[in-house]
């Protein structure tokens, strides 16, 4: 059995002030390249290779740690008695903003619970592994695709700002999920020289920030609700880029992209003066993207001139379902 899982933007996190007795709270988009795809069979114990067509690289020790942890969750869990053999067929990087560790371990969990005729969602997945502890985007991605709203956690339950790595809350609430506009293809450039950031150091980022002013988290609440989704719904893909570089000005979004090397600003603004409606940043980054239409497809082309041999680019669309299974 396979499983062809998407990526996710993560677009911005709501509010990490609290005053209003709730956290986190995001707004991401699930894509359809590029994918992690994991095949299972049963086996003695749990192991796990790589397909022959993919090269050696770093992701390799974290795909292993992230497929490994959770199998061995839910075998426990479920109090399987039989190991699960794994062969990666397609990765792609982790830490760069795309939301890899969820889907590798939403993966392998999902596979197994289908080889033993359990039909588990990925929230109870994400219960049972760890995942989605601070924003719900790529655990919400999994199961519906499309573009994502969650609805953060309550202060009863989650009492402090931290990261999903560090987080034992349950995944958030899903608040709306929206088909995004087929004609709209996403641009996605991942700079060689952005920063990455995981573990303490993501742990202290949120301790250093948060919490953020409250009129900061109110005005992103506003440009995402009254503005960023409704221009969606009308398929305005001009006013939604122009919101989504609002977006990047203000709470935790302006705390990321301060984080950023120069060069990172300096490839927005390049995309911007290429003709892109909005840029934003997924996640911490580095991976920068947009949306475009016939009339500025153009700034694919300029894209891969600025960055060059420094950085990858990729194009892509938005994916209106979850992942696929492969029997």
């Amino acid at each position: 059995m396979l499983i062809k899982t998407p990526s996710r933007l993560h677009i911005a996190l709501i509010d990490l002030n609290g005053s209003y007795a709730r956290i986190d709270g995001g707004i991401g988009l699930t894509l359809e390249s590029p994918q992690f795809i994991l095949e299972a069979e049963p086996s003695d114990a749990t192991t796990i290779e790589f397909a022959k067509n993919i090269p050696e690289c770093l992701e390799m020790p974290a795909c292993i740690g992230k497929v490994t942890a959770a199998a061995e969750k839910i075998i426990s869990h479920f109090s399987l008695e039989e190991g699960y053999h794994f062969t990666v067929h397609q990765l792609y990087p982790a830490h760069s903003g795309l939301g890899s560790g969820t889907q590798m371990s939403l993966a392998a969990g999902k596979l197994i619970t289908e080889h033993i005729g359990q039909n588990v969602s990925s929230v109870e997945l994400a219960t049972i592994i760890g995942r989605g502890g601070t924003s719900g985007i790529g655990v919400h991605a999994f199961d519906h695709g499309g573009f994502i709203a969650d609805g953060g956690h309550s202060c009863k339950e989650k009492k402090t700002f931290m990261p999903s790595s560090a987080s034992d809350a349950k995944p958030p609430i899903l608040l709306g999920r929206y088909e995004f506009p087929e004609d709209w293809g996403v641009l996605l450039a991942i700079p060689g020289s952005g920063a990455c950031f995981s573990g303490k150091e993501e742990l202290d980022i949120f301790q250093t920030h948060c919490p953020l002013p409250r009129h900061d988290v109110e005005q992103v609440s506003h440009l995402v609700f009254m503005n960023l989704i409704p221009f969606l719904l009308e398929k305005d893909i001009e006013s939604f880029g122009f919101v989504l570089d609002q977006i990047q000005t203000t709470g935790f979004n302006k705390v990321e992209l301060t984080l950023q090397p120069p060069e990172i600003t300096g490839l927005m603004n390049a995309m911007r003066d290429a003709g892109a409606y909005g840029v934003g940043l997924s996640s911490f980054g580095p991976t920068v993207f947009t949306v475009y239409d016939r009339s500025n497809q153009d700034i694919v082309t300029a894209t891969q001139e600025y960055l060059g041999d420094d950085g990858i680019v990729i194009t892509t669309k938005a994916q209106n379902h979850g992942a696929e299974i492969i029997r």
